[in-house]
């Protein structure tokens, strides 16, 4: 089989790369100018260009048989939030129009679980919450939401779209890092003195990529498939982490006030600046709520893969400390 993959060289998109190649798939990766290095040595066939771009996406899909679009603008800060909206809002629908004139089998677009709804008492959320934008925190997520309403608009014009929704993916070679990333990052440099009252939704970043080619072979047109596992607090994470690092666990609990005071502050402050925040505000107002949530859906209809986090957890401690993202651990 052959496919097509936007956001080769991101975490998920890396990992779903691995998952095609081990399957015995021919890829074909678009991939910007400036990031042909980080496919390297990978078999795949290159495609150099941008979501923006429709010619080059239809040259790219034109004669595969399945499109994964992982690729997205991911930043909780936004010097222009024009960029993002253009990338993951404008990108997606070129990557789907191009994908609809190419007549693909079937494309997977990677959404997220920030573009679902939460439930009011904090318990797991599934794919039928009620949700509208006035419901999304920050750029990122609304722009993700309105490109999951293009999805949905192209399914219901006979574009054979399944719509995946990774929750927060844990584990090895998370580059840039991500946010639960840069939580774990934080962790091993001993940056977190203290924790709030949140929670996450965890979960193994090769299930989140076996996730996206089940969803490929037995998924429904149109529907969404929450690709999680394992509701922790965040105190629960950090003794985690503490029991694989060999580390203490911050014991102190932070009213919410104390952040989100200490992050709009910041925020502040950058902007006249013109750098990225230390704290980001809206990932601080995200964490008065409990991201959790109900993968059933996938595990009953596409059968996805539940490996203990605890596993995944190791894989990333390892993998930041033997990189040298953490200071005086590099290998």
């Amino acid at each position: 089989m052959k496919a097509f993959l936007t956001g080769a060289t991101g975490f998920v998109g890396w990992h779903v790369l691995q998952a095609l190649l081990a399957r015995g798939d021919r890829v074909r990766c678009l991939v910007r100018p400036s990031s042909q290095s980080l496919l390297d040595p990978e078999p795949v066939e290159r495609v150099i260009g941008d979501l923006v771009d429709p010619e080059v996406l239809a040259r790219g899909i034109d004669g595969c048989e399945v499109v994964y679009h992982c690729a997205a603008d991911y930043r909780l800060f936004v010097p222009d939030p024009e960029a993002m909206y253009a990338s993951n809002v404008d990108g997606t629908r070129n990557v789907l129009s191009a994908a609809s004139r190419c007549g693909v089998r079937r494309v997977v677009y990677t959404s997220t679980v920030g573009a679902l709804g939460l439930r009011s008492d904090g318990g797991a959320a599934d794919e039928t919450v009620p949700v509208g934008i006035d419901d999304m925190t920050g750029h990122y997520k609304r722009s993700k939401f309105l490109a999951e309403r293009v999805a949905v608009e192209h399914a219901a014009n006979g574009l054979p779209v399944v719509i995946v929704n990774p929750s927060a993916p844990v584990g090895d070679r998370d580059i840039k890092p991500t946010a639960t990333g840069k939580l774990i990052l934080d962790f091993l440099e001993r940056r977190m003195k203290a924790y709030v009252d949140t929670g996450l939704n965890l979960v193994d970043v090769r299930d989140v990529a076996a996730g996206h080619l089940l969803a490929a072979d037995r998924g429904r047109v149109g529907e969404r498939y929450i690709l999680g596992h394992c509701n922790l607090t965040l105190k629960e994470i950090l003794h985690r982490l503490a029991g694989i690092a060999g580390l203490p666990a911050p014991r102190v609990r932070l009213p919410h006030w104390v952040p989100l005071t200490a992050a709009a502050l910041d925020t502040g402050f950058a902007r006249l600046r013109g750098r990225e925040p230390r704290l980001h505000l809206d990932a601080v107002k995200l964490s008065r709520y409990r991201m959790f949530f109900d993968a059933g859906k996938a595990v009953r209809e596409l059968g996805m893969p539940q490996t203990p986090v605890d596993e995944p957890l190791e894989r990333a401690v390892d993998w930041f400390r033997r990189h040298g993202y953490v200071k005086g651990q590099a290998a």
